[in-house]
C-alpha cells in the first residue's frame, strides 16, 4: 500500500519529520523505497545528474515521463512525484492540466511538483481540483535560474521574505499538499512552516522545515561536477565505481579475468568431430 497525501499531512501534525529523495531508474527506485523513504521525487534534476545537460531547462516532458515510468516500476510502498519540466505548465491552464494529467496517466505517479507561488496558484488549483495532487516549490526555483541570475539565497530582504510568505500562502490555498522550499534562510523558512498548515520539504532551507530532500546522487557521491552547499555526502560511490572499473581494466588487459570460477563447462570430448 502506498502512501498517501493524508499520512504525509499527518506526518507534520504528529511532528514527525519527513524524509524525501530524488529517483530517476528502476534499481535507485527499488532500493531508495526499500529502505523506506516515504516520497520519491523524479525531478527534473535528472537533467543534469543523468542526461548531463547544464540546468533543468532543457529537459522534456518526454524524458520525464520516461524515468518515471521506470521508478514507477521500481517502488511499491512510496508516493512518487513527478517534476513538471520547463514550459510545461507556464503557458496555459489546459496547458499544465494536460501535462499533470500525462504524469499521472502515462508516468503512473501519483502527484506533481511545479515551481512557483502566487503566479502559478490558479494553476495549482484547478490541476487539484481534477482529481491530481501537487506539491509545489518556491524560493531557489531552478527552472528561472536566468531570471535570478544564478544560484542566489532566496528572501533575505524583509521585500523577498515577504513575497516568499505570499507565495507560500497562495499554493496552500490552491490546495498544494505540501511545499518545497529551496535555499532560503533557516529563520524564514522556520516562519513558513509554522505560517503553513501543510508540510514544508526544505533543501538548502535548514533545520526548521517539516522535512528534507536531497538529490540522490548528491548525497552518494556519484555526481561531482559541483557539489552543493546544502548537500552532505553520505558516501563516495565515484571512487568505488572508478576503482572498480580501474580493476576491471587492468584485469581483461593482463588476462586473469574470467577465471573458471566466471566460465562454463562442457563436455569436450564432443568437439573432436567439429573439426
Amino acid at each position: 500500500m502506498r502512501i498517501t497525501i493524508n499520512q504525509i499531512r499527518e506526518m507534520k501534525l504528529k511532528g514527525e519529520k519527513i524524509t524525501m529523495l530524488t529517483a530517476y531508474d528502476y534499481v535507485t527506485a527499488k532500493i531508495v523505497d526499500e529502505a523506506g523513504i516515504p516520497l520519491i521525487l523524479v525531478g527534473d534534476s535528472l537533467g543534469m545528474v543523468v542526461l548531463g545537460y547544464e540546468s533543468t531547462i532543457p529537459v522534456t516532458m518526454e524524458e520525464m515521463l520516461h524515468h518515471t515510468k521506470a521508478v514507477m516500476r521500481g517502488t511499491k510502498n512510496a508516493l512518487v512525484v513527478g517534476d513538471m519540466p520547463f514550459m510545461t505548465y507556464h503557458i496555459s491552464v489546459e496547458d499544465a492540466l494536460s501535462n499533470a494529467g500525462r504524469f499521472i496517466q502515462e508516468g503512473g505517479c501519483q502527484a506533481v511538483k511545479l515551481e512557483g507561488g502566487v503566479d502559478v496558484a490558479e494553476k495549482v488549483r484547478r490541476i487539484v481540483q481534477c482529481g491530481i495532487p501537487v506539491m509545489g516549490h518556491i524560493g531557489l526555483t531552478p527552472q528561472s535560474i536566468n531570471q535570478l541570475s544564478g544560484h542566489r539565497i532566496q528572501g533575505k530582504s524583509p521585500e523577498a521574505a515577504a513575497r516568499l510568505l505570499q507565495d507560500a500562502r497562495a499554493l496552500e490555498e490552491a490546495g498544494a499538499f505540501a511545499v518545497v522550499l529551496e535555499t532560503m534562510p533557516t529563520a524564514l523558512s522556520a516562519l513558513i512552516t509554522q505560517k503553513l498548515n501543510i508540510p514544508t520539504i526544505g533543501i538548502g532551507a535548514g533545520n526548521g522545515c517539516n522535512g528534507q530532500v536531497q538529490v540522490i546522487n548528491d548525497i552518494l557521491g556519484s555526481f561531482t561536477d559541483f557539489v552543493p552547499k546544502h548537500t552532505k555526502q553520505y558516501a563516495k560511490l565515484t571512487d568505488v565505481i572508478r576503482k572498480a572499473v580501474g580493476d576491471y581494466y587492468a584485469e581483461v588487459k593482463d588476462g586473469s579475468f574470467p577465471t573458471e570460477k566466471q566460465s562454463f563447462k562442457m563436455d569436450e570430448s564432443i568437439l573432436t568431430d567439429l573439426g
